[in-house]
């Protein structure tokens, strides 16, 4: 940003009021004539320092101005604004005159953005987690690079990052929650090359966005749970599915458990890690949980009671096969082995559960909007569901049961209604 003051000659202003009074049209002569701002003309460049404007060769218009001195050289910096007509150019050139007497101007970067993205990728975006990484570098290599990379930064409008969204929707087919991540990845490298001083604006935050449609919640009712409980009896994964719909652990928590978290003493889980793929990878490791918040969660004493037997389990298993136990992460739920469970393997006799029983369209995560539905009906106040849960908000997780609160108030007016007429008669 320069902070020294212009060293144009006159104000665009006045040149203005100068040239209708003269009633000047330009570029009539010659396509070559420059017009100081002062209204004169010259056949000849303007010295160093004076504001211009020309009509070029080829048609079109140019604005020349002063943006400082080279500290080296002693010479002036100037610069050129260009436009289809005389107006045009005038316009950006009294914008630039206005921002260099108020200190604002940034002079243009000729980065584009894939470049800045690679430098945003490499240096700013933080201490994240591989799997965060990996999507950002994915949305940015498929999806804005492709459309909108070869702009230059300086040049990025909003209208191209909208009609980015809108192909990346329409055409490519991708999901509103999709389009609305990249945005996110998007909105925070411009807005560091902002802070940095590369842009004047951020141009993502002038596009709408598409709406999300968020998926239905599918809670297992008292009937459907009870069955499902009974169908789950025998199965080598009960006790994962028993402890996840009674804590309302995700699937990477209750498969990332080890046992150090684990207190008996206090009925307590402490929940600080999850257990799975990265996102288009191999191997199976430990990451920092979704919102990166630890908490401590108390549970029923029937759900701890299912935990000490998996932990005779394990110890049977131990003993049966020796040497070859090989539980080096201390998991709570593994192989006969020892070794870790495949998300997908738990996941996949998960559906065959629940497709003997009819309930086809339920998923594993709703195991966990069933605990959380079923703990504010037992009376449970949001705030402690919240945590519970590890959701960032009370507001989010209000948000969403907010159907499971709408019976509760249902249910809480007749009670109300009941207590009015025993008092009453």
């Amino acid at each position: 940003m320069y902070n020294k003051k212009r060293t144009l000659e006159i104000s665009v202003s006045a040149y203005i009021m100068n040239s209708e009074r003269l009633g000047q049209k330009f570029g009539s002569d010659s396509e070559e004539r420059e017009v100081k701002l002062s209204g004169t003309t010259k056949s000849k460049r303007s010295a160093n320092g004076a504001g211009n404007i020309r009509k070029r060769s080829n048609g079109s218009w140019e604005a020349r101005y002063t943006v400082g001195i080279d500290n080296k050289t002693g010479k002036q910096i100037q610069k050129s604004v260009y436009g289809k007509t005389q107006k045009e150019v005038r316009q950006k050139l009294s914008r630039i005159i206005a921002e260099l007497d108020e200190g604002t101007y940034i002079e243009p970067s000729k980065m584009k953005l894939s470049d800045w993205l690679d430098i945003w990728l490499s240096d700013y975006i933080g201490n994240v987690k591989p799997s965060t990484v990996k999507s950002y570098t994915d949305h940015v290599k498929l999806n804005i690079n492709p459309y909108i990379g070869g702009v230059p930064l300086a040049k990025l409008s909003a209208p191209m990052i909208q009609s980015t969204y809108n192909e990346l929707l329409r055409n490519k087919g991708l999901s509103a929650k999709t389009v609305k991540n990249v945005h996110g990845v998007l909105h925070r490298a411009l807005d560091q090359a902002q802070k940095l001083g590369y842009l004047r604006t951020n141009p993502s935050c002038a596009v709408i966005l598409p709406r999300i449609q968020t998926p239905p919640i599918n809670v297992l009712d008292d009937s459907d749970l009870s069955r499902f409980l009974q169908e789950i009896k025998g199965n080598p994964y009960e006790r994962i599915f028993f402890v996840t719909v009674f804590t309302g652990l995700r699937q990477g928590e209750i498969m990332g458990l080890t046992w150090d978290c684990v207190n008996f003493d206090n009925n307590t889980l402490f929940i600080n890690k999850q257990h799975g793929k990265v996102k288009g990878g191999k191997e199976y490791v430990f990451s920092s949980l979704k919102n990166d918040k630890p908490r401590l969660v108390e549970v029923a004493s029937e759900v701890m009671d299912v935990l000490k037997k998996q932990k005779e389990w394990q110890e049977h298993w131990k003993a049966k096969i020796g040497s070859a136990w090989d539980n080096a992460d201390n998991l709570v739920f593994t192989t006969e082995t020892g070794r870790y469970l495949s998300n997908q393997t738990v996941y996949l006799a998960f559906k065959k559960v629940v497709k003997k029983i009819g309930l086809d369209n339920v998923r594993f995560h709703d195991l966990r909007h069933t605990f959380a539905v079923n703990s504010l009906k037992a009376g449970d106040d949001i705030k402690t569901v919240q945590e519970n849960l590890g959701h960032h908000t009370a507001a989010f997780t209000l948000s969403t049961y907010a159907h499971a609160t709408s019976s509760m108030k249902h249910a809480s007016a007749n009670r109300m209604d009941q207590f009015i007429k025993s008092v009453s008669s």
